[in-house]
């Protein structure tokens, strides 16, 4: 079974990332505990800041599916819109193997 890799980015005002950082700290604690959920994590880019890079891992679309309707995320959806979140641009893609490198 193809596992669903998450790939992307949001930015974040520059001046709003302290602010941010504890809802975000919550969202990946939450997720992480999902059902299914491999892996999970935002990373500030060093080179351009408020740019997040985004990287998840889940082991179906169906896991994937139930964690656009958890609470965690409903509330991180309120929250990131409040805090100027602009330029989302995240997709999904089947991942059928993986090859360490």
């Amino acid at each position: 079974m193809a596992r669903i890799a998450v790939i992307g980015s949001f930015r974040l005002p520059p001046e709003r990332l302290e602010e941010a950082r504890p809802a975000m700290v919550r969202v990946i604690e939450a997720t992480l505990a999902e059902e299914g959920c491999l892996a999970y994590s935002y990373a500030e880019d060093v080179a351009d800041p408020g740019l997040i890079r985004v990287s998840e891992m889940w082991e179906s679309r169906e896991h994937l599916a139930a964690h656009f309707q958890t609470p965690h995320m409903h509330r991180w959806a309120e929250e990131r819109a409040a805090l100027g979140l602009s330029n989302r641009d995240i997709a999904a893609y089947e991942v059928s193997e993986a090859e360490t490198l």
